[in-house]
């Protein structure tokens, strides 16, 4: 011992120079920091005993997810929907990323579920070192009401292009050739 005796002990803390009390205490969130990992942040702990120095305070991270982006790491994925014509032909896009929009070019024949990359547009990684990558999904947007004259030049685009319909010009299902999964064998 130190040979000290408390004759009136604090009523608060009753001798022992600490308080329990909950405080509120501004940090800064490490950049790149994911779902369920810790940090600490030094000398914002509990008070030292003895005069000692205040211990760290380790804080546990909840990330929300976003309605837009899914992160994998330090990779960002994301979908974007296009028009047939789009993807058929080729377009630039207005993609949101997480620092603000960015103008990218899909080629002519992109398909359905294509995934392209955008080299640096992710999240940078918590120790420092490094960008993660963004990557594009494509999905191709059908449209569900065509005027008849549509209807019309899609039907000859796909009679230019081999892409023969199952289905007559009036939507009957009688193919003559046995529809889209040919003839049944006997």
């Amino acid at each position: 011992g130190r040979g000290v005796i408390i004759t009136d002990p604090c009523p608060r803390c009753t001798g022992k120079g600490r308080i329990r009390r909950t405080v509120s205490v501004d940090i800064d969130v490490p950049t790149g920091i994911d779902d369920g990992q810790i940090f600490q942040v030094r000398g914002k702990g509990n008070k030292g005993v003895n005069g000692g120095s205040a211990g760290d305070l380790r804080v546990g991270v909840n990330v929300r997810p976003h309605p837009f982006f899914e992160r994998q790491g330090n990779d960002v994925y994301c979908t974007v929907n296009v028009s047939y014509a789009q993807a058929a032909l080729g377009a630039e896009l207005s993609i949101p990323t997480l620092d603000g929009k960015v103008k990218y070019t899909i080629p002519a024949g992109t398909q359905p579920g294509d995934t392209f990359r955008m080299r640096g547009k992710g999240i940078k990684a918590v120790t420092g070192w490094g960008v993660g990558d963004q990557l594009i999904t494509v999905q191709v947007t059908v449209p569900k009401h065509l005027t008849p004259m549509q209807k019309t030049m899609l039907r000859e685009l796909a009679d230019s292009i081999g892409d023969a319909s199952p289905f007559t010009a009036s939507g009957g299902g009688d193919d003559p050739k046995g529809g889209i999964f040919g003839k049944k064998k006997k």
